[in-house]
């Protein structure tokens, strides 16, 4: 049994659950209460922190690489990009921009109180060059980086979505319309949905 240890609205946990369900993969969901993380999870991984995926007696903790293990299984839609070396190299450092230097953007703006030294707009602005970048590079395809959705995408959106919902009457008057409907098309879709359904 392939079980996977999760906290629904973590957007870590989110882009695992939506890699393992575009996947096809059975999957047994272990919804873990942060305060209360249970003692079968923790002797899985002593990072203590969600998604965690035992499969097979192997343990994956980190969410990208429970990504890349479905998609290893079964990718059906190319979310990999296999034959597009260039748009692997790109998807890579999508990847890379976003979990360092936008997710700190992100905690400072959506934590800004923790964060006395700027007042919250500076934070909102820092994350904002990230969004924007986006939404430029949403201006030749439909998702990132194909007509398509990659792994950029499904990485990202969580981490948009989060950065969004901080103030959604803010994101939604912003001059960036094509990351808005990109967005939009993921919170509609019957991937994101069946993931959030409790």
């Amino acid at each position: 049994m392939t079980t996977l240890y999760s906290f629904r609205r973590c957007p870590y946990a989110m882009r695992a659950r939506m890699a393992l369900r575009y996947s096809g993969i059975e999957v047994r969901i272990v919804e873990v209460s942060l305060k209360a993380k249970p003692a079968e999870m923790l002797a899985l991984s002593s990072k203590g922190t969600v998604p965690v995926l035992e499969v097979d007696g192997r343990v994956i903790d980190e969410s990208l690489d429970i990504m890349r293990w479905a998609l290893a299984q079964n990718d059906p839609e190319d979310w990999l990009l296999k034959d597009d070396s260039f748009g692997s190299l790109w998807m890579e450092k999508l990847i890379v921009g976003c979990d360092g230097f936008f997710k700190a953007s992100l905690n400072r703006y959506k934590y800004a109180e923790r964060y006395p030294e700027q007042p919250m707009e500076v934070y909102r602005a820092e994350g904002e060059k990230f969004l924007g970048k986006l939404d430029e590079m949403l201006g030749r395809n439909e998702y990132l980086l194909a007509d398509h959705p990659c792994l950029a995408d499904v990485a990202l959106m969580p981490f948009v979505r989060q950065f969004a919902q901080v103030d959604r009457e803010w994101f939604g008057q912003t001059p960036y319309v094509r990351l808005q409907a990109w967005l939009q098309r993921f919170l509609d879709s019957d991937l994101f949905t069946a993931v959030m359904r409790k």
